[in-house]
């Protein structure tokens, strides 16, 4: 059942993984707006209650700012990873370990959370025993 359960958690991280590219590709964004653009382009838009107007245009615009948002995110987080990657490879006493953490399953990123906070409760006792 473990064995079951960490293969369809790894294959869940691997489709957000996918998700979260296409999300953030220019393509799509370009898909998406081509596609509001094609809307509202439409007769049926002309045609109905300026209220309705209204909405549609909120709902586009929206629709759009879903994928800049992915696309700033992801730059965000690469770059982020990219920093806290070459820190962590230029400091000698650090745990190698933590270099790609993003690459890593969730489970995986739980252990060492783990070993962490273990790390840290022993730190303090040494501390407290000064």
């Amino acid at each position: 059942m473990n064995k079951f359960r960490r293969e369809a958690d790894r294959i869940f991280e691997r489709l957000v993984a996918i998700a979260t590219a296409i999300l953030g590709h220019r393509v799509t964004f370009f898909i998406a707006l081509i596609t509001v653009i094609f809307w509202f382009c439409n007769k049926r838009f002309y045609t109905q209650d300026i209220h309705y107007m209204v909405g549609d245009v909120i709902l586009g615009v929206t629709f759009l700012c879903l994928f800049i948002i992915q696309k700033s995110f992801n730059r965000f987080s690469a770059e982020l990873h990219l920093k806290i990657n070459e820190l962590v490879a230029s400091h000698e006493a650090a745990n190698n370990s933590v270099i790609n953490l993003e690459e890593k399953t969730e489970k995986e990123i739980t252990a060492l959370s783990k070993e962490y906070d273990e790390l840290l409760i022993l730190e303090k006792k040494i501390e407290d025993n000064k």
